[in-house]
């Protein structure tokens, strides 16, 4: 069972050592950077942990983009551990239905690094799509809630 769960003093250390794989640390920050990012926006930043089966494999920060005014799906990994497994999905899943159940979103915006065909084919597969904003290195992403 996948859940995402508050990042704690209980926790912390162990979604700290989550680490996606060398090939795609080019696309993904460290969980160490995100939660400094976090910590800085922490008014519009919602940082959890992905658990599956109560053992930590991912990270997921949600966002507020006041200068657009739009939440996002700010940073996202699975390990490299637990990834190919359905975890990241499901833990998009669950993401997006807390923005929807906590703010009652009509809509969730994310980027996707240019070359990271994996996140975009599961971004695509969670009804995500193009935008067609783009810049030098990336895309951007939207899932419209139906009415």
């Amino acid at each position: 069972m996948v859940e995402l769960r508050e990042i704690t003093e209980d926790n912390y250390e162990a979604v700290l050592a989550l680490r996606v794989s060398p090939a795609q640390e080019a696309f993904v920050p460290t969980v160490t950077q995100a939660l400094a990012q976090a910590w800085v926006y922490r008014e519009t930043a919602y940082p959890f942990a992905v658990y599956a089966d109560g053992v930590p494999v991912g990270f997921i920060m949600l966002g507020y983009y006041t200068v657009r005014d739009q939440y996002t799906v700010w940073k996202f990994l699975i390990d490299e551990n637990y990834q190919r497994r359905g975890y990241g999905r499901e833990a998009l899943r669950l993401a997006v239905n807390w923005l929807w159940e906590t703010f009652r979103v009509q809509e969730v915006y994310l980027g996707c690094a240019h070359g990271n065909h994996a996140a975009e084919r599961l971004y695509a597969a969670c009804s995500f799509e193009r935008t067609g904003l783009e810049t030098e290195t990336g895309f951007e992403m939207r899932l419209k809630f139906e009415q």
